[in-house]
């Protein structure tokens, strides 16, 4: 005589089981965000993927630290010449942990900037800029820009001697460009002096309209990585975009080129 071994769940058990999901189902008949998020988590990548690919997920990272750090530290503080300086000091030595806080947001600013080179690297060696991938790798560039001049933007908002002769240094750099230069320097100066102008412009740019930028481009940046997939290593025997070249066969008289690439390696053979 067979006997059951499952055990059957208690009213209570069901019961709670359908108040967690019934938000969830919910959400998901509504919007589908639900199946677009298991989607992103458990799609397929390339069985030979390594600790390189995680480059781009620890440049996010470094981003939302910096997102996070830089929300706590506006709301103490203070863009104005005559305080933001002892606004700075009081972040640093009187609030709760609050030399933490800046210590992160300052040395993060760095590693951001610094994992970005290393993604783009990985990125260039490992041919994942080549078709279809092109769009991804215009606007990893323009990633790499904007948040160089986000942390340009930041570095006066201390508002010491050496925020304040860096900014000029740099805003004179770029007052040399041909034709834009004495403009664009105009305009982030905010008149014809470093002062309390600049300072505002510089906070502004530097909490709102850049952040903005990129949350956008990271935004798209991902949805394409999700779309077209992550590129297999230089060592791998599959071609860079060869699933794609598949999909659309356009006529090359038998020849491989930037838009139908060939197996690395040995000419395709086996190894």
């Amino acid at each position: 005589m067979a006997v059951a071994t499952g055990k059957k769940k208690s009213a209570r058990r069901r019961q709670l089981e359908a108040a967690i999901n019934y938000p969830i189902d919910w959400l998901e008949e509504r919007s589908g965000l639900i199946g677009g998020l298991k989607y992103f988590l458990f799609r397929k990548v390339p069985g030979d993927t390594n600790w390189f690919h995680t480059l781009g997920s620890a440049t996010l990272t470094a981003f939302l630290v910096q997102a996070l750090t830089g929300v706590i530290l506006a709301m103490y503080y203070q863009p104005d010449p005559n305080s933001a300086y002892q606004s700075i000091q009081h972040i640093t030595n009187d609030l709760t942990l609050g030399w933490l806080v800046r210590g992160m947001h300052k040395w993060g600013a760095s590693v951001f900037i610094i994992l970005m080179f290393f993604h783009m690297a990985r990125v260039f060696l490992f041919g994942a800029y080549k078709y279809p991938r092109e769009l991804n790798w215009i606007i990893g560039v323009m990633l790499l820009a904007v948040g160089m001049l986000e942390g340009f933007t930041g570095y006066l908002l201390p508002w010491d001697q050496t925020a304040y002769w860096a900014t000029v240094v740099g805003i004179n750099l770029n007052g040399t460009a041909p034709i834009l230069g004495p403009f664009l320097a105009d305009f982030l100066r905010g008149g014809a002096e470093i002062g309390g102008d600049t300072l505002s412009r510089f906070y502004s740019m530097h909490m709102l309209l850049i952040p903005g930028l990129i949350f956008a481009l990271i935004g798209l940046h991902l949805y394409l990585v999700i779309r077209l997939g992550v590129t297999s290593p230089p060592w791998s025997r599959d071609a860079a975009g060869a699933d794609w070249a598949e999909r659309e066969t356009p006529a090359t008289n038998g020849r491989s080129g930037l838009m139908r690439p060939g197996p690395r390696g040995n000419n395709g053979g086996d190894a």
